[in-house]
């Protein structure tokens, strides 16, 4: 039988992301991000107060992914949990971010000693569970992402795929409700790691 599999997001899963784009976009470009906002479209605002429009916000992204990805600090606990996780399942991170940027986003996990598969995805990550699913065969999996879009989206392509709803950031959380496409909404690792275990072995 083959291992089980976890398949983990990136940001505000494994790395902390939010805050830092947040201290980064008001030095480069003069705006503001709501940390307390719901979510993460209309977050970022001009100093009067003005969204920012969905088009600006995606090059701003961009930027940060080219240039500012040292600023990113490891969630407390994700390190320890992936090594333990490790020993019994095989781990996947499925980033959304572009190709452009996946030995950048290899090159800042090793930094942490985080060292698995890296795969950079743009849209919903429902299509690429089911084909890591197809290409694996693991005995059991597991889904781990901040946004709620994709425990949709794994739940529709992939269902029988276990999903947990982690928000690392704690402002974030408290102010974003748990996706009703998940089983389960944990934000902490200590508390995720039994509950990822038991759904792996």
């Amino acid at each position: 039988m083959n291992r089980p599999l976890l398949i983990s997001d990136c940001d505000e899963v494994i790395l902390h992301f939010v805050t830092h784009f947040a201290d980064w976009v008001e030095e480069a470009a003069d705006l503001t991000f709501a940390l307390d906002a719901p979510g993460f479209a209309g977050a970022l605002r001009s100093r009067d107060g003005r969204v920012v429009p969905e088009e600006r916000v995606w090059p701003l992204l961009d930027l940060f992914f080219e240039g500012e990805m040292h600023r990113q600090n490891v969630v407390p606990g994700a390190a320890e949990a992936l090594v333990e996780i490790g020993r019994h399942a095989d781990i996947v991170i499925l980033t959304n971010i572009g190709d452009d940027y996946q030995a950048n986003r290899v090159a800042q996990l090793e930094a942490f000693d985080i060292r698995h598969r890296v795969l950079c995805n743009r849209g919903g990550k429902g299509r690429p569970v089911q084909e890591l699913i197809d290409e694996m065969q693991p005995s059991a999996t597991v889904f781990v992402d901040d946004l709620s879009v994709h425990h949709e989206s794994v739940a529709k392509h992939a269902p029988d795929v276990w999903r947990l709803h982690m928000i690392a950031e704690p402002r974030l959380a408290a102010t974003t409700p748990p996706a009703p496409h998940a089983h389960a909404r944990i934000d902490q690792w200590g508390e995720a790691l039994p509950w990822i275990l038991e759904r792996l072995t």
